[in-house]
């Protein structure tokens, strides 16, 4: 008999593709090259072409919850500091475009969200870490916006490595695009990329194969068994001295395992218990009232929320 769980995520993740969207995708695209224009003529040979990175880049997202992102890179000599590069880019990008959208300063971003269209696109300043180095080794050094003065300050990447780094696993994305869903759906905080980086080591050092419960069980219980080890990193293959296990606090890795482990048993005790911890997008599912009879499972028990005294993800 075919796997229920399997299937049932296979369908999540089937309802969750961004084709379902295309019309609306369009329209951030579109958006975005607008934005990717005015930049170019903005600042002509100050920068090099600008390119599109994020979720979509690395087909990890999901279409409950994107935005779309571009990174600039302006070469060395473009501004004196990073600061002031981030404060220029700022500045062009609010005049231009204050009159149809919300502009902001985000952590090491301009954030513009049209609120007409419901569309975000994340603009990215960046600059060569040296004079010409860019086309050489893609290092670029991104400007730390902080309102505390103690917090601010520059952290270098390679925007091009984190994506080759994803690059031809498919396995990885759909466990990656799969907790995503969880995260959004159960409002935890967890940055995508941390999730990106935590599922990528744990298929490095597990291996997992059949189908694809079985993985992402695997990749769980890898979890559960490390993320608290005082030796475990997570390096940025963007840059090796950023760890992103440093963004954890020892509280929010001892509630990550708790939820993973908490969600292992419950499916564990009861199968359809994954029904709690993964909703199909509605809008996109074409399953029949039966849910039972379309996964091929007779008799399985009903979906329950688990109970409040428990703590579940």
């Amino acid at each position: 008999m075919a796997d229920y769980k399997s299937n049932y995520l296979q369908e999540v993740l089937e309802t969750h593709k961004m084709k379902h969207i295309k019309d609306v995708f369009d329209k951030y695209r579109d958006r975005r090259n607008e934005i990717k224009d005015f930049l170019n003529s903005e600042y002509g040979n100050k920068i090099y072409s600008p390119f599109d990175s994020g979720s979509y880049s690395k087909h990890t997202a999901v279409n409950t919850k994107f935005d779309l992102d571009a990174v600039v890179p302006f070469k060395y000599k473009s501004f004196n500091t990073l600061e002031d590069m981030f404060n220029d880019i700022y500045e062009k990008l609010n005049d231009k475009f204050n009159d149809r959208t919300t502009v902001r300063k985000q952590g090491v971003s301009i954030g513009l969200a049209f609120e007409e269209d419901d569309i975000e696109i994340d603009i990215v300043p960046a600059r060569e870490t040296r004079v010409d180095g860019y086309t050489e080794s893609r290092n670029l050094n991104l400007h730390i916006n902080s309102l505390d003065p103690s917090e601010t300050g520059y952290l270098k990447t390679n925007i091009k490595n984190q994506i080759d780094h994803i690059s031809g696993k498919e396995n990885e994305r759909k466990i990656i695009r799969l907790l995503k869903i969880w995260k959004f759906q159960h409002s935890k905080k967890y940055k995508s990329f941390f999730f990106e980086l935590l599922v990528i080591k744990a298929y490095s050092y597990t291996s997992p194969t059949g189908n694809l419960w079985e993985q992402f069980k695997a990749v769980l219980q890898y979890v559960v068994d490390n993320i608290e080890n005082d030796t475990f990193k997570l390096p940025d293959p963007g840059n090796g001295a950023n760890d992103l296990i440093n963004t954890l606090e020892p509280y929010q890795k001892n509630s990550l395992r708790s939820d993973f482990e908490l969600m292992l048993t419950n499916i564990g005790n009861n199968e359809k218990q994954i029904e709690y911890y993964f909703e199909k997008n509605e809008e996109f599912s074409e399953e029949s009232n039966n849910n039972s009879l379309s996964y091929g499972v007779a008799g399985a028990s009903p979906v329950s929320t688990p109970s409040s005294t428990q703590r579940f993800g």
